[in-house]
């Protein structure tokens, strides 16, 4: 997949890249989120005490990644990062990130859209995720955006009884 910028976004917002999973400024986004969870999850060990089930249930391999989206500010500075993977015949939300900087500002509700376009595109009718019990402003995005409340599926029943799932049918 090549770096590709949508341009229908008012460039004085953002813009939206797909980029590879591998992309430096993608990995540097990916950490961000890795250091912001591990502050809010520190009595539970935070991002460095995670057992091996926790952190097999929170990996994502690679081959599994159908599209890696990065938010741009107007200087190319990445402010916000998702990935989508096929899981059961959905795509599953991963790794959703705002930049603290950027936050209030429309960037999360950029992400979701354009992760439902490429869904939708791709005649996905199902989409679902994961987020945790720490992170409201998450779930509030989500559900402002028409996403519904659901069961906790594998693997983050088990591994992560903290968790909050959503889905939506498109």
């Amino acid at each position: 997949m090549s770096d590709t910028t949508r341009h229908d976004v008012p460039a004085t917002a953002l813009a939206l890249a797909l980029v590879e999973w591998a992309d430096p400024r993608a990995v540097r986004m990916r950490a961000e989120m890795d250091a912001e969870m591990s502050v809010r999850y520190a009595d539970l060990g935070g991002t460095s005490g995670m057992s091996e089930t926790v952190r097999a249930a929170l990996a994502v391999d690679p081959a599994s990644v159908r599209h890696t989206v990065l938010a741009l500010a107007a200087d190319g500075t990445p402010v916000g990062h998702l990935a989508l993977r096929a899981i059961d015949g959905a795509w599953e939300v991963k790794r959703v990130v705002v930049a603290a900087a950027a936050r209030g500002r429309g960037t999360g509700r950029a992400l979701m859209t354009e992760a439902e376009r490429l869904a939708r595109a791709a005649g996905v009718t199902r989409m679902v995720l994961q987020t945790g019990d720490r992170q409201p402003d998450a779930e509030a995005l989500y559900l402002a955006l028409g996403w519904t409340r659901i069961p906790t599926y594998p693997p983050y029943d088990t591994a992560l009884p903290q968790s909050r799932c959503f889905a939506k049918d498109l």
